[in-house]
C-alpha cells in the first residue's frame, strides 16, 4: 500500500483512506479496514444531472426511504465512486440524515481527488464526500480508471454473498461502470425516470424492436438488467432489492 490514514472532514466525520497499487494491496487494505467477513453488497453508480426539481426530490426519497434502510437492515457494504457529487453525495447525505450505520466505501482514482496535506498533481481535483466511512484510492488520473476496481472490490467484499448494482441517471463513465459490473456477474437495476443512461437502458429493455446504439445493445447481452420506474411505489424497489440481497 502507498499509505493509510484517517481523514477528518470539516463536518467532524472521520474516514479511513487507503491508497493501493495492485491486487495484493487490495487484499491487505480490506483486512486493514476490518472487512474480514463477506456481506451482501450494494453498488451505486451513475449521476444526478439534468433532473428537474420534482425528479430530484423523488430521487432523494429513493435513497432515504429505500437504499439506505435496505443497506442497514440487510447488513450491506455500500460502494460508490466516493466523490462529493451526484449519487455519491445523495448516498452520503441519506446515510447522515437517517442516522443509520453501515460501511459506505468510496472508490476513486488517486490522481483526481483532494486530500488534505497530501500533494496532488491534478488541477481542479474533486473533494471526497464527507459522510463516507472508507475510501480506497486506486491507480489512475482520469474518470473511468476506477471502474474495474470498483467492480472487483465489490466482488471481494461479497464473496459468495449476493450483490446488486443500482444505476441512476449517468453518462459515459456510468456506462463503463455498468459494463464492469455485468462482467463480474452482478445484476443491475436501472432506475427509469432518473434520466440519461438509465432511461436509455430502460427504453431499450422495454422496446427491444427499436434502434439503439451499439454500446447499449452489447450491454443488454452482457448480463442481467432490470428496470424500476421512479413513478412506481418505492416499496416495489424495496421488495426487489430485499429479494436480490437476501438470496
Amino acid at each position: 500500500m502507498q499509505y493509510s490514514l484517517n481523514l477528518a472532514f470539516e463536518n467532524g466525520c472521520v474516514a479511513q483512506v487507503i491508497q493501493i497499487q495492485d491486487d495484493a494491496d487490495l487484499l491487505t487494505a480490506l483486512g486493514e479496514m476490518g472487512f474480514l467477513e463477506n456481506r451482501p453488497v450494494l453498488v451505486v453508480i451513475g449521476g444526478a444531472s439534468l433532473l428537474n426539481e420534482e425528479d430530484f426530490t423523488r430521487l432523494q426519497q429513493l435513497f432515504v426511504e429505500v437504499l439506505v434502510p435496505i443497506a442497514n437492515t440487510v447488513g450491506c457494504f455500500v460502494i460508490d465512486g466516493g466523490t462529493d457529487a451526484g449519487v455519491m453525495r445523495l448516498m452520503g447525505s441519506a446515510r447522515e440524515k437517517t442516522g443509520l450505520a453501515f460501511p459506505l466505501i468510496g472508490v476513486s482514482p488517486v490522481g483526481l481527488v483532494q486530500l488534505p496535506n497530501i500533494p496532488n498533481p491534478a488541477s481542479g481535483a474533486t473533494p471526497l464526500e464527507p459522510h463516507h466511512t472508507h475510501f480506497i484510492l486506486v491507480p489512475g488520473d482520469k474518470w473511468g480508471d476506477e471502474s474495474p476496481w470498483l467492480a472487483k472490490i465489490a466482488s471481494h467484499l461479497a464473496g459468495s454473498k449476493p450483490s446488486v448494482t443500482i444505476l441512476i441517471n449517468g453518462g459515459a463513465i456510468a456506462l463503463v461502470d455498468a459494463q464492469e459490473n455485468l462482467k463480474v456477474g452482478r445484476p443491475i437495476v436501472a432506475i427509469a425516470g432518473s434520466g440519461r443512461l438509465a432511461d436509455e437502458i430502460a427504453a431499450a429493455i422495454r422496446h427491444p424492436e427499436q434502434e439503439k446504439r451499439e454500446q447499449i445493445s452489447l450491454l443488454l447481452q452482457e448480463g442481467e438488467l432490470m428496470v424500476f420506474d421512479m413513478s412506481e411505489p418505492l416499496s416495489q424497489l424495496e421488495n426487489v432489492l430485499r429479494q436480490k440481497l437476501s438470496g
